[in-house]
């Protein structure tokens, strides 16, 4: 972080004196809080339908010039669950869907909920074995797909005739493509599906899950978060009333995708706790963002950093301020372009949160002050970290070390019954995420994996991710995963991924360092075309650097520290340097390493 800032008594009181004019809301939301208990039969789809009852011809949902009342979208759910249902869904089973966003991913993932099935959001960028593992985690009774996303199943393996117990439902995406043999046609199945309310809502606790969002983790395959309606339900009423504060009023623009939590958890609970319109798109668009925020008269919406950097270095327009926008959350917007991003485009409000899929902790910026990702009642501690070691530093009695005020560290959180660890649908995963005996004997807490500096009153600002995931284009990239890629092309023998910082941009974007088999060389071309059909687009290592061999340590892990530390600079390395072009990875030079940090080449 290149800015820093320390929370005292007295921004936090002009925070509260702001907000006196939305009380009732900020009360609430509290209250909703307090009362909010994990074995309630408080849901998702009860939200959904004391909504349809209190407004129901209120605007809840629109898409590209369509719109849909509160009573419309709940009888859709309602189609939803009654055809899943005669597909054999029950509570506990997972409907996976895989599509791109479309009002449909919202109405399918609505429906499952209220049977107390959980809704698992697929990747839409996944491929192959990525893909089949993330199908493996959640074992579907019922997948959706859309016809966009055909290929990237059948990359999986995945499909008709080979997955027993599973039903396949098909979308026909734009052009309505009929469905491909074998297919149940969803359009067909919901045609004469029952619009009521299904009697199942009522069974569903809030301790039961909801979703599973998929996180990329160190082992580099995505694992599957848990995400209980009780947590839902707790964003919902933290976020959405106490600190954001909509009205029935607003309209809550969305270009994040829907698998992630961003979306589905922060931006749509934040629209049902005031009962607003949620304004979906397809996809972020920098040069057309605020033409569609003005489509839209959209008052808010939600961010990563990466979103908000992208549209300041769009050119600036005479138009800028021109939009209803009062409002934004989200998450990595880096202190640096806070101010500047305010001053541009007139946002009277930046609330910026910090939170993960898999995490029982949340911080919101809930006083609406700046260079903060918040604060956090629930119990926390920031301790020293050993980097070389990859653990926290433990005392001579063995207890971890808390970080002073304004000192940056790891971020733990405590798990008690009150606030539980959810964890991933592989059990294994989720205890190593847990530390054990860390103040005191028995005692239980998560380790985020992230450092943060203690900014005092209990809020923080975000510093970085560590372990051998970085975050690039506003997502996670899992080292592993793209290691075991580069690892089955030709001619290479070892490979090692990290990310490296760039200048004028978010995140770390991916580098790796690769060893070739005696004799091969590299031919760039294939290498870049084969890692875009394997991977992600966000995956896809933007640098490449070739070494006679890899260090390791004593237990055969990557050395990366220096390797990140020399980055893809060729002054301070004397080995071949690569860059990602769009004829594939051609040589970086000294000239264009200067244009990529002078910014006339973008990462």
């Amino acid at each position: 972080m290149s800015e820093t800032r320390r929370v005292r008594i007295g921004d936090i009181a002009r925070g509260i004196v702001r907000g006196v004019p939305d009380a009732l809301t900020v009360n609430r939301g509290l209250l909703g809080l307090a009362t909010l208990r994990p074995d309630s039969r408080r849901s998702i789809g009860r939200v959904l339908e004391d909504c349809a009852r209190r407004t129901p011809d209120a605007p809840a949902l629109q898409f590209e010039g369509r719109r849909w009342s509160y009573t419309e979208f709940n009888d859709w759910a309602n189609r939803c669950a009654d055809v899943f249902a005669r597909l054999g869904v029950g509570a506990g089973d997972t409907v996976a869907i895989l599509m791109e966003n479309r009002p449909e991913v919202l109405a399918c993932a609505a429906g499952a909920v209220k049977l107390g099935a959980v809704a698992g959001l697929l990747n839409h960028q996944q491929r192959g074995e990525v893909l089949a593992h993330s199908l493996g985690l959640v074992e579907p009774r019922v997948l959706v797909v859309s016809a966009e996303c055909q290929a990237a199943l059948a990359s999986s393996g995945h499909g008709p005739g080979g997955d027993r117990g599973c039903e396949f439902l098909w979308h026909g995406g734009d052009q309505d493509a009929p469905a491909p043999e074998g297919w149940h046609e969803l359009a067909h199945e919901l045609a004469d599906a029952d619009p009521s309310n299904p009697e199942s809502t009522g069974r569903v606790r809030a301790d039961a899950p909801c979703f599973y969002i998929f996180t990329s983790g160190t082992t580099g395959l995505p694992k599957a978060s848990v995400m209980t309606h009780y947590r839902w339900l707790a964003s919902m009423t933290g976020v959405g009333a106490a600190t954001l504060r909509l009205k029935p009023e607003d309209v809550f623009y969305v270009c994040l995708p829907l698998y992630h939590n961003n979306a589905l958890t922060v931006s749509w609970g934040a629209a049902l706790s005031a009962g607003a319109c949620l304004a979906l798109d397809r996809k972020f668009s920098a040069s057309r963002f605020w033409d569609r925020v003005r489509e839209h008269r959209a008052t808010a919406f939600c961010y990563i950093g990466e979103l908000l950097r992208y549209l300041l270095n769009q050119p600036a327009a005479a138009d800028d301020r021109d939009h209803p926008v009062r409002l934004i959350v989200g998450n990595g917007l880096r202190p640096e372009l806070w101010q500047a991003f305010e001053r541009r485009f007139g946002i009277e409000r930046i609330y910026e949160f910090y939170g993960a899929s898999e995490s029982n902790i949340a911080f919101v910026n809930a006083f609406g002050l700046s260079r903060t990702a918040g604060f956090s009642p629930m119990p926390f501690a920031i301790v020293e970290f050993d980097h070389e070691a990859e653990q926290p530093v433990r005392d001579h009695k063995g207890r971890l070390k808390k970080v002073g005020r304004g000192g940056t560290g790891l971020l733990i959180s405590e798990v008690s019954k009150r606030r539980p660890f959810d964890g991933y649908t592989d059990p294994a995963a989720g205890e190593a995420k847990l530390i054990r005996d860390a103040f005191k004997r028995g005692d239980c807490w998560f380790n985020t994996g992230d450092l943060v500096r203690d900014q005092g009153l209990r809020h923080i600002q975000f510093v970085d991710r560590l372990g051998d995931t970085f975050r690039w284009k506003g997502e996670n990239v899992a080292t592993g995963e793209v290691e075991g890629v580069l690892a089955g092309q030709p001619g290479i023998a070892d490979a090692a991924v990290y990310g490296v910082e760039v200048p004028h941009a978010d995140g770390r974007a991916g580098m790796a360092a690769l060893t070739l088999a005696d004799g091969a060389e590299l031919d760039g071309a294939a290498l870049a075309v084969a890692l875009r059909a394997a991977l992600p687009a966000y995956a896809v290592p933007l640098f490449l650097r070739i070494r006679a061999e890899q260090d390791t340590t004593g237990t055969f892990k990557y050395r990366k520290v220096e390797l990140k530390r020399e980055g893809f600079d060729p002054a301070r390395i004397d080995e071949p340097l690569y860059r990602l072009t769009d004829s594939g990875y051609t040589p970086l030079d000294a000239e264009a390493h200067a244009a990529i940090v002078a910014g006339e080449i973008r990462a």
